[in-house]
């Protein structure tokens, strides 16, 4: 039988110092819709769900959480706008602290990936522009529903939208989250701001790279100022085509939102590897990697993206990355620190079970190590 690798001998579990927060490996619990919040309330199995992927020291991100009552496009995924979502969440962060684990609350807005039937009083979706998303299919071969056209935001209303994230993040502090991650990826509301095939304004919100980049960095700024910098996240996907929103100099995009960033002094910047064009598919052979972005953004820098054991490590290893955030092999082993310390196999996921409602299957029903004889 192989030696048992010690905790220290590969870089995915040695020490980060992220600003205040002292983490013991670098293997983030990347953030994943589980669509299991009834009604938008996050619901007790959660406690269980992040509780099992907590060791001391580490860094979980929750699933996507709706900043308000248009902020929706999938059902049963959570919100932090009401008190009641507020207090549904408190739970949930303290079985995370009481096993010494850290947690951000990731807030985000779909924009125009919605459905009246999600929207208050039937209306149509928001977004910065009145072009349509096309139907699309789930990779689990679960048509969605079909997108509703959405609806143009006037400049005038802009900021009002800005001001939800930071309500969202007063009420993320409020049930006692670490910090908060902004969602700028993924073809949701920020990103198709950002991205040119999308944005189509003529205002001070369009046009222009600065122009379209201007309400994701609103919004960091408004989000720093109620909580603090120190507790800010942002998730990027520059080099994605997710919901149609690619964009036609993705590196330059890249470039300008870590470089604009600093200036605000936030605490990470999570992106997306480039190889990940679109959900759950990796490209190989791709022009752009996240090197540039690294060496531009003076925060703690979080990689994304089809990571593996091996891969993840050299990331780390040749200072490409600080953590690695892990989504699918996360979620199908809640002890994978300790099986990549171990080398272990690894649980395969069951993709048919990622957006079931089930309180269990296939969310806190995958086996720990130390229970797959039994």
């Amino acid at each position: 039988m192989e030696n048992v690798v010690t905790k220290q001998s590969i870089p995915l579990l040695t020490p980060y110092k992220m600003g205040r927060f002292n983490l013991s490996h670098r293997v983030v619990l990347a953030p994943l819709t589980r669509q299991r919040s009834y009604g938008n309330v996050p619901q007790l199995h959660a406690v269980l769900y992040y509780a099992q992927r907590t060791t001391p020291g580490s860094l979980l991100i929750t699933e996507a959480t709706g900043v308000s009552d248009t902020a929706q496009g999938y059902q049963d995924t959570p919100g932090i706008w009401t008190k009641e979502h507020v207090e549904a969440w408190k739970p949930i962060v303290e079985a995370v602290h009481a096993k010494g684990g850290i947690i951000f609350c990731q807030i985000w807005h779909v924009g125009r990936v919605s459905n009246k039937s999600f929207q208050p009083n039937g209306q149509a979706p928001i977004s910065c522009t009145d072009k349509p998303l096309m139907p699309q299919i789930r990779s689990n071969g679960i048509d969605e529903a079909m997108f509703t056209p959405p609806r143009r935001l006037s400049t005038e209303e802009i900021p009002t939208i800005v001001n939800h994230f930071r309500l969202a993040a007063r009420n993320a502090m409020e049930a006692g989250f670490d910090g908060v991650e902004i969602h700028g990826a993924n073809g949701y509301l920020i990103d198709q701001f950002m991205k040119d095939t999308v944005n189509d304004r003529t205002d001070e919100y369009g046009g222009s790279l600065q122009n379209r980049c201007k309400f994701a960095l609103d919004i960091v700024e408004a989000v720093a100022n109620e909580i603090g910098p120190d507790r800010v996240g942002i998730r990027l996907s520059p080099f994605a085509d997710y919901m149609e929103s690619g964009d036609t100099n993705p590196q330059a995009l890249a470039l300008h939102m870590a470089e604009s960033l600093n200036k605000y002094g936030i605490l990470y910047c999570h992106v997306v590897e480039a190889r990940m064009k679109t959900m759950g598919e990796i490209t190989e052979c791709h022009p752009h990697t996240l090197t540039p972005m690294r060496k531009a953004f003076s925060g703690t820098f979080i990689a994304a993206g089809g990571f593996k054991r091996e891969d993840g490590n050299e990331a780390v290893d040749k200072g490409r990355t600080d953590l690695v955030a892990y989504g699918r092999l996360f979620l199908a082993n809640p002890d994978l620190p300790k099986r990549f310390e171990v080398d272990a196999e690894l649980n395969k996921y069951d993709r048919s079970t990622f957006y079931t409602s089930d309180p269990v299957v296939g969310y806190t029903d995958y086996p720990f190590l130390d229970s797959t004889a039994s």
